[in-house]
């Protein structure tokens, strides 16, 4: 397939896909008048592309990783090792981070809820429930 249809079934952009071989990160054969041609294999290294930067990696650190997915020796593999090693620490921290991060806004959803749904009995003159003691900060009213 040429540039297009790969960039069509990967929804990646062509330029994104030239930067993407500039910097060795997808190697592509030539037809004699210079164009550019792929096959499925190009199409399952731009999702895996794709997915290492949405986690944060930069295009160096992938390029680092590539010459042992690609032509591996064992020198390479070490080297490769070190930077998916150090990789998967930093998305593990990510994770960690995100997940104390959602526990603490799904504590605040609750707390909001409850106002809300007291704040509701209230104006229609009921009762308004015991509300839970929030381990977070106290919500604002109206926020």
């Amino acid at each position: 397939m040429r540039i297009g249809e790969l960039s069509a079934r990967t929804g990646v952009s062509r330029r994104s896909l030239r930067y993407y071989e500039d910097q060795g990160l997808l190697v592509s054969t030539r037809s004699p008048s210079g164009q550019r041609h792929y096959d499925d294999d190009h199409v399952r290294r731009v999702a895996l592309i794709q997915a290492f930067l949405a986690a944060g990696m930069s295009s160096g650190t992938i390029a680092e990783m590539v010459p042992c997915m690609t032509d591996p020796d064992q020198r390479k593999a070490r080297r490769a090792m070190a930077v998916m090693s150090r990789e998967r620490d930093r998305l593990s921290a990510t994770l960690e981070s995100l997940a104390a991060a959602r526990k603490a806004l799904d504590e605040l959803i609750d707390v909001n809820l409850t106002y809300l749904a007291d704040a509701a009995d209230a104006a229609e003159g009921r009762s308004p429930a015991q509300p839970a003691q929030p381990s977070g900060p106290r919500p604002v009213p109206g926020g």
